[in-house]
């Protein structure tokens, strides 16, 4: 599992009820959209994650419409095991993403 894929699946993890947008698991992950988006559409592919879109008018937000992504909770546990088993274990992932974390 690439480390990029190892700190989306960590922000989704954070709180596995809470759906995140799309730019906020980049902005979380410390990662750019062009990384985050395609390891969230595999995720979808393999079933660990479901997606929507929100139910807004983007000219009444004055933004586009967001993508909400989830872990799907039959899933959580396949995630937290994989992590495991990964190369990187999440523990250190924090460490690697200083500025996400200290919000700078």
């Amino acid at each position: 599992m690439t480390l990029p894929a190892q700190l989306v699946l960590g922000v989704l993890l954070e709180d596995p009820a809470v759906a995140r947008y799309g730019l906020e698991i980049c902005q979380v992950a410390g990662l750019p959209s062009g990384t985050v988006h395609p390891i969230l559409a595999r995720l979808e592919q393999c079933g660990w994650v479901t997606s929507r879109w929100e139910d807004v008018d983007p000219s009444e937000q004055g933004r586009p419409r967001r993508r909400y992504y989830l872990l799907d909770p039959d899933s959580v546990a396949h995630v937290r095991s994989a992590l495991a088993r990964a190369r990187t274990p999440v523990s250190r992932l924090g460490l690697l993403r200083p500025h996400a974390a200290g919000g700078t």
